[in-house]
């Protein structure tokens, strides 16, 4: 029997896990991938309070060892389903758990454009988070892709950094705020082109250009430094779906407290629905996870 049992080995996670050891309950961390989550493909950190430039890989292994060295058990098997009986169940691939209490901490994935080359260069010109990596691209040419209102506020913030901005669109009408497209419309250094998809990433080490169909089979070259994808992401909480509550999208409906609508289980990071979804929120997400089970622990 564990006190708490921790499903994902992310940020938010491993810090969960950290400060549950510190307050001495029995940690179990289970990943079904490898540890560090999405930040791991981050080739450089510039935004977390002390760390001014840290590799991704470097932070998650830091974390990782971190939640060792205290005493928390990580094993790699993938969740298929959690209960919420007399004993709460944690069932994987493998084997069953039973403990006090549950983090949910799988965070959420990109959605991609599905193209070639597209993983292989994440961190070398296409990006997923424009406030993140947005810098890197200092008056350099950068293309933001998707209709929503992500889409629209990564072009805004990187009109202010890049010398130009393609904003590319499959329909030809934006979804996003009104207000928002209106600033854009204003600026000289933002280009709109509707009707179209990305068809091809053009690379050597790096992204140097992109391919763009336009719905009347017209092709267009557009040389580039940075591709940033904006068009949503996908919450991994399917197999949670059936005790726990979630919105429409898929994300699990919790507030800054981290509780869900079971006592007993908490959620931790990008799967859960928030606003900002970045490094220091994810890392913050577990710090509060594991006080609330804590708090939830010593007051049965």
């Amino acid at each position: 029997m564990y006190d708490i049992i921790i499903v994902g080995a992310g940020p938010a996670g491993l810090t969960a896990a950290i400060y549950a050891r510190r307050a001495s309950k029995k940690v179990l961390v289970l990943e079904a991938k490898n540890y560090g989550g999405q930040i791991i493909n981050t080739l450089d950190i510039e935004n977390y309070p002390v760390e001014r430039h840290i590799s991704g890989f470097d932070f998650a292994t830091k974390l990782y060892n971190q939640a060792k060295d205290l005493g928390a058990e990580i094993v790699f098997e993938k969740v298929i389903e959690i209960k919420d009986n007399k004993e709460k169940e944690v069932i994987t691939t493998k084997n069953k758990y039973t403990t006090k209490t549950i983090i949910l901490a799988t965070g959420s994935e990109n959605r991609k454009l599905g193209l070639d080359n597209e993983n292989e260069l994440i961190g070398k010109g296409i990006s997923y988070c424009a406030t993140c990596d947005g810098a890197f691209y200092k008056n350099k040419d950068v293309a933001v892709v998707g209709g929503g209102n992500t889409a629209l506020e990564d072009a805004l913030y990187l009109s202010d950094i890049a010398n130009k901005v393609y904003l590319i669109h499959r329909r030809d009408e934006f979804r996003g705020v009104e207000s928002t497209l209106n600033l854009l419309k204003e600026k000289k250094n933002v280009e709109f082109i509707y009707n179209s998809n990305i068809t091809k990433i053009i690379s050597e080490d790096r992204l140097n250009s992109i391919e763009i169909t336009n719905k009347d089979g017209s092709i267009k070259k557009i040389n580039i430094s940075g591709l940033f994808i904006a068009i949503g992401r996908i919450p991994e909480n399917q197999n949670f779906e059936k005790i726990i509550k979630m919105d429409k999208a898929g994300y699990i409906i919790a507030g800054e407290n981290c509780n869900t609508n079971i006592p007993g289980i908490f959620v931790a990071g990008d799967n859960r629905t928030k606003e900002v979804r970045q490094l220091v929120t994810a890392t913050s997400d577990g710090a509060i996870s594991a006080t609330e089970a804590i708090k939830y622990i010593n007051n049965k």
